[in-house]
């Protein structure tokens, strides 16, 4: 997958056909490319080598994505900036990746100025430069499918970015299987909830550009709004969604459909954290016939390396991650790089050409978890240790588990705070929880959604569990924060608790 063969062929194939569309207006397949031109134009004319990072501060509009892939066509690679965070985090983003260009896709806060270092393109102003076809010919003749194509900022574990860096490679293996495996085709039009620095947006584009289908880029708002989210999935015929777990959740908690069901869905999808099986039957109620995908896989390979196709007639007590897609190779190693057996627990390592090429301008950490596989002695293969731990069941299939870092200590015995959540969950009347460790107490805090007192929880859990994985304290809470990419954020979970804002 090409991205500017691509753009050309849909422009030739479906010129009047919307591609994007957001609260203002939409745009064309043939608008698009001539846009994407004549932005790169301007790309090239002020960034002479190739390769250099373009940062893009963008908002949810069709002209972010322009400038993603103007900056793509003058082969360079894009890092979408949201400047709706702390300034000290777009300091901290700007200091990382030293960009040689910046494209504003969005106004520009009082204060964020003087950190925006380099030149300052405004998209709306570049969009229409003449087109330069030769300088984008010259430019394209020797490009490299392991060239960069984009940098991603996640959290690091130190509070420090780190920029995760993906190729073009990367890219155009993934999207042609993940349409083929889902049946996605031009007739599709995909719902974009994840922001466009979150790497599930990368799944709404380049699906879209893929396959000639169309997107539309739902407004922040609605997420508020659930009767005005309703009624723009189903004016906008949206028929596939690929939205964060919390997305999902917040429409199920709140029972939008009580004010509209959208009547062209057909394809659920959903990452980024175990999804409740409670949730996930609202949705299923109200959608039996559509199909309901647990993706899996960290932002360094390229979105997603497992699949798992929910089964409707199924009763879960949580979903399996699935499979890998094809050209993934994923394998589970126990502590001593062993493949684990029936009823081991292993961390996820992943294979293939879905890699990143690491972290941006961060070798050290780079080398620290893309290693070699040591299942394989005979040639160099890369290999990418997520921190993710799963088990192996006597079903056959792998479930995840917890983060190497939501393992914690607790009475002297280890324990994976998502598995003790899973069964919190099960529980009826609860809707969601979310364990930490207090530390300075060593003491288990369970916040939770739903109607259910504290006595009955433990008295059910004690049929469930053995003590030490029983909470010590637990906190009704009535909405869980969350990060801006849809998870819950349980540093600030973390930070309510030891501050006291929210007690036990």
């Amino acid at each position: 997958m090409m991205i500017l063969e691509c753009l050309e062929k849909n422009a030739e194939k479906y010129p009047g056909k919307t591609a994007f569309s957001d609260s203002r207006g939409e745009i064309t397949w043939d608008a698009l490319m001539r846009d994407v031109k004549a932005a790169a134009t301007a790309v090239i004319s002020m960034v002479p080598e190739v390769n250099r990072p373009v940062a893009v501060l963008i908002d949810r509009n069709i002209e972010s994505v322009i400038a993603f892939l103007a900056t793509a066509v003058s082969r360079n690679f894009y890092v979408p900036v949201d400047l709706t965070q702390p300034e000290e985090r777009v300091r901290s983003i700007f200091q990382q990746i030293r960009p040689s260009l910046t494209i504003a896709a969005c106004s520009i806060p009082e204060g964020y100025a003087e950190i925006l270092t380099g030149n300052l393109l405004e998209i709306n102003s570049i969009r229409n430069t003449p087109a330069r076809e030769d300088l984008i010919e010259e430019r394209q003749k020797n490009a490299l499918d392991t060239d960069p194509l984009y940098a991603i900022c996640t959290s690091g574990s130190t509070g420090v970015p780190k920029s995760v860096l993906i190729p073009h490679r990367a890219v155009n293996d993934f999207i042609p299987v993940f349409c083929e495996t889902f049946g996605l085709t031009e007739s599709d039009v995909f719902g974009n909830q994840a922001p466009f620095d979150f790497d599930v947006s990368v799944k709404d584009i380049y699906s879209a550009i893929w396959c000639g289908a169309s997107v539309f880029i739902i407004p922040k708002v609605c997420f508020a709004m659930p009767k005005l989210l309703m009624k723009e999935l189903d004016q906008r015929k949206v028929t596939t969604i690929i939205w964060a777990v919390s997305a999902l959740c917040i429409v199920a908690g709140i029972n939008a459909f009580k004010h509209l069901r959208p009547g062209h869905l057909r394809r659920i999808m959903f990452s980024g954290e175990v999804m409740p099986v409670k949730m996930l039957k609202v949705w299923m109620n109200q959608y039996p016939d559509a199909l309901f995908v647990n993706l899996y896989g960290p932002t360094e390979i390229t979105c997603n390396c497992l699949y798992y196709i929910v089964d409707h007639n199924r009763e879960y007590e949580k979903l399996p991650l699935g499979i890998p897609f094809k050209n993934e190779k994923v394998v589970f190693l126990d502590e001593n790089n062993c493949e684990i057996r029936t009823g081991g627990t292993g961390e996820i390592c992943v294979m293939g050409t879905c890699l990143a090429l690491g972290y941006y301008r961060d070798i050290k950490k780079t080398d620290e978890v893309f290693v070699q596989n040591p299942l394989n002695s005979c040639w160099h293969e890369v290999m990418y240790r997520t921190g993710d731990l799963a088990v192996l069941k006597p079903d056959g299939q792998y479930y995840f588990t917890a983060r190497k870092d939501f393992q914690i200590k607790h009475m002297g015995h280890r324990i994976e705070l998502e598995e003790l959540e899973t069964h919190i969950q099960s529980l009826e009347n609860v809707m969601r929880a979310v364990c930490i460790l207090d530390e300075e107490r060593n003491k288990i805090v369970c916040f939770y959604k739903g109607s259910t007192g504290q006595a009955e929880m433990v008295v059910a859990l004690r049929k469930k569990l053995p003590k030490y994985m029983i909470p010590n304290i637990f906190v009704q809470i009535e909405d869980f924060p969350v990060t801006k990419n849809g998870k819950v954020d349980r540093r600030k979970l973390k930070e309510m608790w030891k501050e006291g804002q929210v007690t036990g």
